[in-house]
């Protein structure tokens, strides 16, 4: 299974988790805590999915609780990418009672968000089993969490797009429209560009898909397009170049787009609008 570190240094891992530490400890700190518990009572706490799903970033929630207090022992009870059932124990910690309090909150958050990200990334990659296409999420990503959601659909056994804006060429409707034309933006950016960028843009209509091709583009990425003139592109391109689906995908469509031969199906909502999974972190006896 994906290493979060293989993707992410862990100056950038911490800097994310302090922003969010902060956010939830406040200046003030844990007042409830402070005022109802000794300090040097120490608890022994679980993390439970409270649900079934596929957990991701749990390098990520035990990272929170070492950097709150590093002497807190957190051990990992499963792996990233793992299916699990409902009421699985997935974390435990022990130590300090105020700090497993302290960071609580703030390692559930990162827990449930992007096991969220990863638990529908699954269900789309499910539904597509057997054919030859790759799900991918897009830069359509909670702001400061980009990394951890694109760390997260690899654990739910998807692919990354771009990462940002100098990670790749992609030509979209707005930059049609800016430069004049499809014929216009591809060769202005060839007349740029080194041999080693592939050129991708976005077409809207099956005219478009036709200017793309005689423009010598490498990805065509067909654009809200009805299943009919998905087929009718895939005709007509006849495997010249990748190509890409996106917009409107749900899990009851998803099916049908990539038994039309797509390369890549994107999908923005695994990483903006995936329900979080729910988890919860309770003391033990």
């Amino acid at each position: 299974m994906n290493q979060i570190s293989s993707i992410i240094p862990l100056l950038l891992l911490d800097k994310i988790i302090v922003n969010a530490l902060e956010e939830d400890f406040g200046v003030g700190g844990d007042l409830t805590s402070a005022l109802t518990i000794n300090q040097f009572t120490n608890s022994k706490a679980e993390i439970i999915a409270r649900k079934p799903g596929v957990v991701a970033c749990l390098e990520v929630s035990k990272r929170v609780f070492n950097i709150f207090d590093p002497d807190l022992k957190v051990d990992l009870l499963v792996n990233d990418g793992d299916m699990i059932k409902a009421n699985t124990p997935i974390m435990s910690i022990s130590g300090k009672s105020t700090s497993i309090l302290g960071a609580e909150r703030t390692a559930l958050n990162f827990l449930g968000i992007l096991s969220g990200v990863a638990t529908e990334t699954r269900r789309l990659v499910d539904k597509i089993s057997g054919t030859n296409t790759r799900v991918c999420c897009t830069r359509k990503t909670i702001p400061g969490l980009r990394i951890l959601q694109k760390y997260a659909v690899k654990c739910g056994g998807g692919f990354n797009h771009r990462f940002g804006l100098s990670d790749g060429i992609l030509i979209k409707d707005n930059h049609i429209k800016a430069s004049g034309g499809i014929e216009n933006a591809v060769k202005e950016i060839k007349s740029i560009s080194g041999h080693m960028q592939k050129i991708e843009i976005e077409a809207d209509n099956i005219n478009q898909v036709i200017a793309a091709i005689d423009s010598g583009v490498d990805v065509i990425m067909l654009d809200n397009m009805t299943l009919s003139d998905i087929r009718n592109a895939i005709r007509i391109i006849n495997k010249k170049v990748l190509v890409e689906a996106s917009g409107s995908i749900s899990v009851d469509n998803i099916r049908d787009i990539a038994e039309t031969g797509v390369d890549i199906i994107s999908v923005g909502w695994i990483t903006h609008s995936a329900p979080s999974l729910d988890v919860g972190l309770d003391f033990k006896d």
